[in-house]
């Protein structure tokens, strides 16, 4: 009699008899669940669960709010045709700013002859545009309703174009070592104003582009008039 109640006393507390009844118990728990959710949707104002998920969102990154750099409304595209939108003060200066470019080398292939005095001329007036662009880009991040914020990044890029200029005129004996500081800076004032400098509008940019190309080249053909022409000076020495 003892092993019979036994017996039964284990059957009686095996897992199995009692899988039914937690089943129906989970099943009812979720039925209960759902039910108090749809009747929270129902009750809860769409301001509060408005609310409640903004309590959810993660802040901004220190990246992607102070830096404008980030802004995905001005990293679009640009065509040259929008030069045409320029003011005219903008397009006459502009343009007249590259005679001082053009002019050495087509003088120097006029006369076949490379003049050492016009090249570091060239080469003086390259390094002055060069802080001039950079000192450009330092004003447009001082104003108060500026979209570049007057930050490291900005202020930072804007100081090293001058810091290349003031290195190029130290090349006074190297006109070749001056041309190329020089027409790194001219590339990387261009790069920082099509790339990370927002606000600026597209005639501009089209502007820039084209100035700057033009620049370029006028360097590098004095830099070839160096190698195939004859060296001779403006004026003689005594």
């Amino acid at each position: 009699m003892f092993g019979l109640a036994l017996y039964r006393h284990l059957i009686s507390r095996r897992p199995m008899w009692r899988c039914p009844q937690q089943m129906a118990q989970a099943s009812k728990f979720t039925t209960n669940a759902q039910l108090a959710s749809s009747v929270d949707s129902v009750l809860i104002p769409p301001k509060v669960a408005s609310s409640n998920r903004l309590l959810c969102i993660r802040p901004a990154t220190w990246a992607g709010s102070r830096l404008c750099h980030s802004d995905t409304r001005d990293t679009k595209g640009f065509s040259l045709r929008t030069i045409t939108q320029a003011p005219k003060p903008a397009m006459f200066l502009g343009f007249s700013g590259l005679i001082p470019f053009v002019a050495a080398p087509l003088a120097m292939v006029t006369t076949q002859s490379f003049y050492p005095e016009v090249a570091y001329a060239q080469l003086m007036y390259g390094a002055s545009i060069v802080s001039f662009l950079g000192g450009a880009r330092w004003g447009f991040a001082i104003p108060a309703g500026s979209p570049a914020q007057p930050d490291w990044m900005n202020l930072g890029n804007s100081v090293v174009p001058s810091l290349l200029a003031w290195l190029a005129l130290l090349c006074r004996d190297n006109f070749v070592e001056g041309s190329l500081v020089v027409i790194m800076g001219l590339g990387l004032s261009l790069h920082y104003d099509l790339t990370l400098l927002p606000g600026y509008p597209a005639w501009f940019k089209a502007m820039r582009t084209v100035l700057t190309l033009v620049a370029t080249f006028s360097l590098v053909a004095t830099l070839m008039l160096k190698k195939f022409c004859r060296e001779k000076k403006l004026r003689s020495s005594t």
